[in-house]
């Protein structure tokens, strides 16, 4: 296997796998990154791949990911293709020395995420997966303030995500469920903030979109949290919102607490007849824009710098360990252990 080496720190050369929604995010973000010099964007789909290529000023456009990855000028490779295609890419790009930034989940099994992260921790080959709720401006002040002390003992954990828009039932039947695609995020977020979870409760419904129970899920759920450190904590997740995209976390310790919310998408409140107006945000790409740079940032800058790129796959793991006791919870109908959880 190669190992992972850099011919110029100053203009690293990047291939984008997916040019679908979220690649074209990632494509828009990277043409901001001082460091990155996009080579390639990958995609099966090849009239994707050439808007892809437009929208980045990349050299080529390829219908093929793997082409991308063994190119002998890509030193670090965005993988923003479909969850069931990410293990196998992680590992090509691996085993070809690559350096890696990879949406979540590795995979939606614990033994093919164990067998990946295994492959980098061996290999020494920077990999950061695409937990970027840590990267957003409020979250990263709520760390530091948490880690400083200054909330004294954590006592308690909530956090609500509704999705203004449901997914496709195609997207739905390879997901992995409510809680592997979409409280995933708030989970990472109880590990990152608070701690290691020890024991979940998760209960569930159908409430609105009769496709979530043909696809064998749900479009609706509450999850309790009894984390090792003693606190305890809810995670609310719904998959729609007339309203607009609501994200909502709070921690509340023995001394203060923290809050992070955006209560509006423009810093404007338009005031008339005894009453005002302000607008919401509509879905991630906008509420999360600055994290979803500043993740790619940090990447990149770490690869420059040489030091350990984060989160990384071992975090990758237990977040998905801790999803998958909440979904074996809800189906159970049970309170689930989360070291219980093994391949």
């Amino acid at each position: 296997m190669a190992a992972f080496r850099l011919n110029d720190p100053n203009a690293i050369g990047v291939a984008v796998l997916g040019a679908g929604r979220m690649g074209l995010t990632h494509i828009r973000t990277l043409a901001g990154v001082p460091s990155a010099r996009v080579i390639a964007i990958a995609d099966p789909n090849l009239e994707a791949a050439e808007r892809g290529r437009l929208v980045g000023g990349a050299e080529l456009a390829l219908a093929s990911p793997e082409e991308a990855i063994d190119d002998p000028r890509v030193e670090a490779v965005v993988i923003v293709t479909p969850t069931t295609t990410h293990a196998a890419l992680i590992e090509r790009a691996v085993r070809a020395g690559k350096a890696v930034w990879s949406e979540k989940p590795i995979a939606l099994d614990l033994a093919e995420t164990e067998r990946v992260v295994a492959l980098v921790r061996e290999t020494g080959i920077p990999v950061q997966l695409g937990f970027m709720r840590r990267f957003d401006p409020g979250y990263v002040k709520a760390k530091a303030a948490i880690d400083a002390g200054a909330l004294g003992r954590i006592e308690t954990f909530r956090a609500l995500s509704r999705d203004t828009y449901p997914p496709s039932i195609e997207f739905l039947r390879s997901s992995g469920g409510i809680f592997l695609d979409m409280a995933v995020h708030d989970l990472d977020l109880a590990r990152f903030l608070v701690g290691e979870v020890e024991e979940v409760y998760s209960v569930g419904a159908v409430l609105f979109d009769p496709r979530f129970g043909e696809a064998g899920d749900i479009d609706t759920a509450n999850t309790l949290l009894r984390f090792r450190n003693g606190a305890i904590g809810i995670v609310e997740t719904a998959r729609h919102s007339t309203w607009g995209y609501d994200i909502r976390t709070e921690v509340n310790g023995a001394t203060g607490k923290v809050v992070v919310e955006d209560h509006q998408k423009t810093a404007m409140l338009f005031s008339r007849e005894f009453g005002f107006e302000g607008d919401h945000f509509e879905n991630f790409p906008d509420r999360f824009e600055t994290a979803f740079r500043l993740e790619l940032e940090a990447f990149f800058d770490a690869l420059r710098s040489g030091t350990t790129p984060t989160p990384g796959p071992q975090d990758a793991l237990e977040t998905l360990r801790l999803a998958i006791a909440c979904t074996r919870s809800w189906r159970e109908g049970r309170p689930v252990k989360v070291a219980d959880v093994v391949a």
